[in-house]
């Protein structure tokens, strides 16, 4: 491969544009273990949030597309490749971002987590109004401005 043709590769799966129309590739092999990347990634999407029990699998499966992604991408950098390869390698990079993509704009949202923030933020707002019913909230704040 021509160091202007790797150039040209790495500045196409660099580009923010990239993963437009971009297809998550239906298997990819990530450290010698085939995935079912599309299922998964439509799976994991399908649901209003993630599981508890799901977000391990979700953070570790990241994790190892993100290192697959630099792996492919040091390939593309430095490897001794052919034309066809780089083109796959590319492909499957920009592939990867895409289902990362996807996998970091889950809703991961903590439901007792935001009942909790909600029940405080109701209590706060109950002790405020029976310390302005019962005429504490002057004295409260001469004392703390003391």
């Amino acid at each position: 491969m021509q160091e202007y043709e790797r150039k040209q590769l790495l500045e196409r799966v660099e580009r923010e544009s990239a993963t437009v129309g971009a297809d998550i590739p239906e298997t990819i092999t990530v450290q010698g273990e085939e995935i079912d990347l599309r299922t998964f990634v439509f799976e994991i999407k399908r649901r209003e949030t993630v599981p508890p029990g799901e977000r391990d699998r979700v953070e570790r499966a990241k994790r190892n597309l993100r290192r697959e992604r630099t792996d492919r991408l040091e390939r593309i950098e430095d490897g001794p490749i052919s034309r066809e390869e780089g083109e796959t390698l590319a492909r499957d990079v920009i592939g990867i971002d895409r289902a990362l993509n996807a996998l970091e704009n889950l809703g991961q949202t903590d439901l007792e987590r935001e009942q909790q923030t909600q029940q405080a933020a109701d209590t706060k707002r109950w002790m405020s109004f029976l310390e302005k019913a019962l005429g504490r909230a002057d004295d409260a704040g001469a004392r703390r401005g003391r």
